[in-house]
């Protein structure tokens, strides 16, 4: 979906997930990805600790079609909308909680 700007945003629809009311830690995950488990906690703990915040895991090879269309490359890629689903940063690779909650600080 796109904005009335043209930007890029990500509803509960595509998600298949509610966005969270202030932000949304979107992870995009393989079956056999080991730092995908460590990442799927660094994100849950995060979104626990920060009111308003949520996580939200999709299956990459479940969803290719999104994957496609977001150019995601690898697993875990991790992508932090704001409150309205606009992709306000990315990451590719195991996150630290201090990056995360760091990144956060763009889209809330």
């Amino acid at each position: 979906m796109r904005d009335g700007d043209g930007e890029r945003r990500l509803g509960a629809a595509e998600l298949g997930a509610e966005l969270g009311e202030r932000a949304t830690l979107l992870q995009f995950s393989s079956a056999f990805c080991q730092p995908c488990r460590a990442t799927r906690r660094t994100l849950s703990e995060v979104a626990a600790m920060v009111d308003g915040v949520a996580h939200v895991e999709i299956d990459a090879e479940a969803r290719l079609e999104l994957v496609r269309a977001l150019g995601i490359a690898r697993t875990p890629t991790v992508l932090v909308l704001d409150a309205a689903g606009r992709i306000v940063r990315r990451a590719s690779g195991q996150p630290r909680r201090a990056d995360v909650i760091a990144a956060l600080g763009d889209a809330v």
